[in-house]
């Protein structure tokens, strides 16, 4: 079917389509007249909430995290909203909505309250703003004041339930924060107790100034037993020269005077002794008298050689005892420096203990004093930017609308059914109805004009072709 052809089919059901148009017309306009007014009421909220960003810890924007909107949008039309705003306008207590109830349910089940928040649900709507943090609540109704009253309603139980969502898990968390302090002050004690009693068992008062002391000591006796090892191998060394067949060589034998003394004595004697023996006899008594002076001063000489090596052997004892105290007394105070690091080590760890039992009770009081705050603050983030008063004009029927969109559907419809019209009863209205029809080609065509008035023009006017086209 091309332009032409349907430019003839709604020539010929041009009756048919106005006749439809101004059914669909009247009809839409009759009803539109008849339908009781409504009124449309919009209370507008402003959203001030702003988050905290996880990764930085800065505030931001709620409206740029991902879904507060959406989330607040739920908010609003949940059903524990709806059913606030049923109990703060007390519309279950009125005896004609009770028996509008049991009239709608017919005694199936169900509260007054749950029926009438679905009804509210049902008819409000929530717009938000597209660039800002502006939300529309509207509620459509028959009473100007009613619909007023219950989008305000809307706004303020939304207010209440924001405030209510975010008090009570932080009531809840303050309470696990109570019992948590509670438990953690309970370990800080113990943990305190437990380093007491360890200080007052090892009589502790401050232990790294302590062992300073000691380690100080320590090194004192180390040197002092390198200074004792030094001196008893010196001593040893010298008590075996002393005490050797060269004892004359030794230092402290050679460095005593009374045996130097001694010694030029025993030498002067006998050198008497020779000038004697040359000029007198052995048995002389000047001889006699010499030898024994030599003898004696021999006998002098060894005696107190013997004395100074024996003295020589004592100091080394003596010097060998002390390097054996100074040892022990080393020993002794390592396993003291010892006994006191393992003293430190074992209060280090009893420390430890103290604090972080002190840092977790300290960081779980801070967070309990923070929970606490935020659940008694009830202030909410959201505030009515403009709230909802009684609209003057109803917001529906729109009566203009309605005639207009009348006028398309009806027009469209007049079009649809000459249409099913045409396909179902078929007319040959023009060369290319025939030439579909029939299959066969068009020789001709005659364009047959018959005259309106044959009266004026005569009858064979009326039936003669005007003009014969040949194709």
């Amino acid at each position: 079917m091309n332009l032409s052809q349907l430019l003839l089919i709604l020539r010929a059901h041009k009756k048919l389509i106005l006749v439809t148009l101004l059914v669909t017309v009247l009809g839409t306009l009759s009803v539109s007249l008849l339908l009781p007014k409504t009124y449309k009421a919009t209370s507008s909220l402003l959203l001030n909430y702003k988050g905290v960003d996880p990764l930085t810890g800065l505030a931001m924007p709620g409206q740029l995290l991902p879904g507060f909107m959406a989330t607040q949008i739920d908010i609003i039309s949940s059903k524990n909203v709806a059913l606030r705003v049923v109990d703060h306008l007390k519309l279950a207590e009125s005896p004609a909505v009770i028996a509008q109830f049991n009239e709608a349910t017919e005694g199936k089940g169900g509260t007054v309250r749950d029926w009438l928040a679905d009804l509210l649900l049902k008819k409000v709507e929530i717009v938000p703003s597209r660039e800002s943090s502006v939300v529309d609540i509207s509620f459509k109704g028959s009473d100007p004041q009613f619909v007023a009253a219950v989008a305000n309603a809307f706004a303020d139980e939304y207010q209440k339930t924001s405030i209510q969502l975010k008090v009570d898990p932080m009531r809840r968390v303050s309470t696990y924060f109570s019992e948590q302090t509670k438990l953690l002050r309970d370990n800080l004690e113990v943990a305190q107790s437990k380093l007491s009693k360890y200080q007052q068992d090892n009589g502790i008062v401050s232990v790294d100034n302590r062992l300073d002391v000691e380690s100080n000591r320590l090194n004192d006796l180390s040197a002092q037993l390198v200074m004792a090892q030094g001196q008893s191998m010196e001593a040893s060394s010298r008590q075996r020269m002393a005490q050797g067949s060269n004892g004359m060589a030794s230092p402290d034998v050679s460095s005593n005077p009374l045996i130097q003394n001694l010694k030029i004595g025993l030498g002067n004697a006998e050198g008497k002794l020779a000038e004697i023996a040359q000029r007198l006899g052995r048995n002389h008594p000047q001889y006699e008298s010499a030898k024994a002076e030599v003898d004696k001063l021999r006998a002098d000489l060894r005696e107190q050689l013997a004395n100074t090596s024996s003295s020589v052997g004592n100091n080394a004892q003596i010097l060998q005892q002390r390097e054996a105290a100074v040892r022990a007394a080393l020993q002794a105070q390592k396993a003291k420096v010892l006994e006191l690091n393992r003293t430190r080590d074992e209060m280090g760890v009893l420390m430890k203990d103290v604090e972080s039992a002190q840092r977790a009770f300290d960081v779980t009081s801070q967070r309990l004093s923070q929970t606490r705050i935020e659940g008694q603050a009830e202030q909410s983030d959201i505030s009515v930017l403009n709230p909802a008063v009684p609209p003057i004009d109803p917001a529906g029927p729109r009566v203009l609308l309605n005639t207009l969109l009348s006028i398309f559907l009806g027009t469209l419809l007049g079009v649809g059914l000459a249409i099913v019209i045409e396909m179902l009863y078929r007319r040959v209205r023009s060369e290319a109805d025939l030439q579909e029809t029939l299959q066969i080609p068009v020789f001709g065509a005659i364009d047959w004009n018959a005259n309106k008035s044959p009266r004026k023009k005569g009858a064979l006017n009326g039936i003669l072709p005007r003009r014969l086209r040949l194709r």
